[in-house]
């Protein structure tokens, strides 16, 4: 119980300091029941003014435990090596903790770990950071495609320049050696089409939001979850078609508040983007509907807890976007020292071990490493961050 005291206060030590020193809001998050069979979240609160905001983050200090488990056997591994972590956007809290996992693993292995990144989620600045890594000659990219279609041809010319490639939230990609999910992603719609249904009875119609319709994660769950809907929900439908949000919380605000007006009936809505839910939540509280318009969908407690405590989102799923990005380079990092990947492979990350192999290309791990807050936990202390 000591450590567990010890660790959690290092955590809010840690996002102290951070906060301190970015623009953008510091994350705060939420806790949930013990990790289901998958898992799910996705990005943050508005863009901050420079992806500097991720970079003054500071580095976890000798000892600080920001991403858990044993990771003392990193050390027995070759780590002559420099791998890139290439995000969404760093101009966002999601992947400013993210950051902290990549700053973790590069202190705890030696290895030259970084990530940069565009400041704002543009698919064309990211494949700009790809074509920087390539011509830097590092050793692996560790990547969360904002655009799966637009990175395709730039991580292909990546892997032919022998650089190693691990994705994250693609599952499906073809120029990648391998994606790495925090969770089966159909089940993680479904888990929120279970829950979306509960709430409202098993009947009305319900909004969907995706950070973009190229934003292939978030289409799976999205997808996922209106085919359960159709299946085993009849008396349930969806309003209208996807709605994009671009990640923004600011537009997720105005594309809700559009469609409140052309649904009247809606009495139910699930966002993808780490933002979508918050801008929802503004809207649904402006227009006067908290709680008859019910809301779920993937985000952190820095950017949702305030809705959630005042009842106006039901439930947030995410994973920690920290124990994702040391995760990914771990899985680099092995590769790299000819570890063989298959079926059941641990790595040292909470979480992260046990993973299935499978996908469309048998290129997808995945973890078991979702966490589901509402009301009940949302002031947990073990995820506030």
């Amino acid at each position: 119980m000591k450590k567990i005291v010890i660790a959690v206060l290092a955590v809010v030590m840690v996002f102290s300091l951070f906060a301190c020193s970015s623009p953008a809001p510091a994350p705060s998050e939420p806790a949930s029941a013990a990790p289901s069979e998958s898992a799910a979240a996705s990005e943050s609160a508005a863009p901050s003014e420079s992806a500097a905001a991720s970079e003054s983050a500071s580095a976890p200090a000798s000892g600080t435990e920001v991403v858990g488990g044993d990771h003392s056997t990193l050390k027995d591994l070759k780590t002559d090596f420099k791998i890139i972590t290439i995000p969404k956007t760093t101009g966002i809290a999601w992947f400013q903790r993210m950051d902290l996992g990549v700053k973790q693993f590069a202190a705890d292995t030696g290895v030259d770990a970084y990530q940069d990144g565009p400041a704002t989620a543009d698919a064309a600045e990211q494949a700009k950071y790809v074509e920087d890594a390539i011509a830097a000659k590092v050793d692996a990219i560790c990547v969360v495609p904002f655009s799966t279609e637009a990175l395709e041809p730039v991580l292909k010319k990546a892997r032919e320049a022998g650089i190693l490639v691990i994705s994250h939230e693609a599952d499906g990609m073809t120029n990648v050696d391998y994606d790495l999910e925090a969770f089966d992603n159909e089940a993680y719609g479904e888990h929120f089409m279970t829950k979306l249904s509960e709430l409202m009875g098993k009947k009305g119609e319900y909004a969907v939001m995706v950070g973009a319709l190229t934003s292939q994660t978030h289409n799976t769950w999205v997808d996922a979850s209106v085919a359960m809907q159709k299946k085993d929900f009849p008396d349930m439908k969806l309003a209208g078609d996807k709605v994009e949000s671009a990640d923004d919380q600011e537009q997720a605000y105005t594309k809700t508040k559009e469609l409140l007006t052309a649904f009247p009936e809606l009495t139910g809505f699930q966002g993808s983007a780490m933002a979508d839910v918050a801008g929802a939540a503004r809207a649904v509280e402006e227009a006067g509907m908290t709680g008859k318009v019910k809301i779920v969908g993937t985000s952190l407690v820095s950017v949702s807890g305030k809705y959630i405590k005042d009842g106006v989102i039901d439930m947030i799923s995410f994973w920690d976007p920290a124990a994702a990005g040391y995760a990914m380079n771990e899985l680099a990092l092995r590769i790299l020292n000819e570890e063989k990947v298959d079926n059941g492979m641990s790595l040292t990350v909470t979480g992260y071990d046990n993973l299935t192999l499978g996908g469309a290309n048998n290129n997808t791990l995945y973890a078991k490493a979702w966490i589901d807050v509402d009301k009940s936990n949302v002031d947990d202390p073990m995820y506030q961050f």
